[in-house]
């Protein structure tokens, strides 16, 4: 399982306001870092103090503190070519915006 980070605060509060964890206590770290991984739609994934996943690197993670199903978190968790696949369905989205320019230019006439 590959590890990711986010530093993000921002982005911090929105995972924790999804997933809902009471357990994890944000205000204890000094400059927190999520890390995750994602294997068969769970997401497993820790708090980690900056500076120490600076000192010992994010490819020596090799454990997890908490689960949580995929669904559940926010989009930018998730696989980034399985987000990028998925926009591609967005295209078909102006097919529809074009049937409505149609009905609204037809009642000019």
């Amino acid at each position: 399982m590959t590890f990711r980070q986010e530093s993000d605060p921002i982005k911090l509060r929105e995972f924790l306001d999804l997933v809902e964890n009471t357990k994890v206590e944000i205000r204890r770290y000094k400059h927190p870092v999520l890390v995750w991984g994602i294997k068969e739609g769970t997401v497993y994934y820790s708090f980690w103090e900056q500076d120490v996943l600076e000192r010992f690197g994010i490819d020596n993670v090799d454990g997890w503190d908490y689960e949580e199903d995929l669904l559940f978190c926010p989009d930018w968790v998730g696989d980034p070519e399985e987000a990028w696949e998925d926009g591609l369905d967005d295209d078909d989205d102006d097919d529809d915006f074009s049937d409505i320019e149609d009905l609204i230019n037809c009642d000019k006439d």
